[in-house]
């Protein structure tokens, strides 16, 4: 049982780290998205700026779903066109 529970302690600080990493990266990017409009952070009520974080960070986990399949696929051996 200590096993299990060593495993699914590990498993649930990966998983955070993850996550953590994907919000960081999509805080970032809304960032630069914000920038290139010419306003600021401040133009943009919290609620707008949660929705655009939100956006980026499904964005970013539907960008390493593809790239995971493709490494799979590649590692199987299939073509990947």
């Amino acid at each position: 049982m200590k096993v299990f529970n060593l495993i699914n302690g590990r498993k649930d600080k990966l998983i955070d780290a993850a996550q953590s990493k994907i919000r960081e990266r999509a805080i970032s990017q809304t960032k630069s998205m914000i920038a290139l409009q010419g306003k600021q952070s401040s133009d943009f009520t919290p609620e707008a700026l949660e929705n655009m974080v939100a956006d980026k960070e499904k964005e970013l986990v539907g960008e390493l779903k593809t790239k995971s399949l493709v490494v799979v696929a590649a590692a199987l051996g299939f073509g990947v066109f």
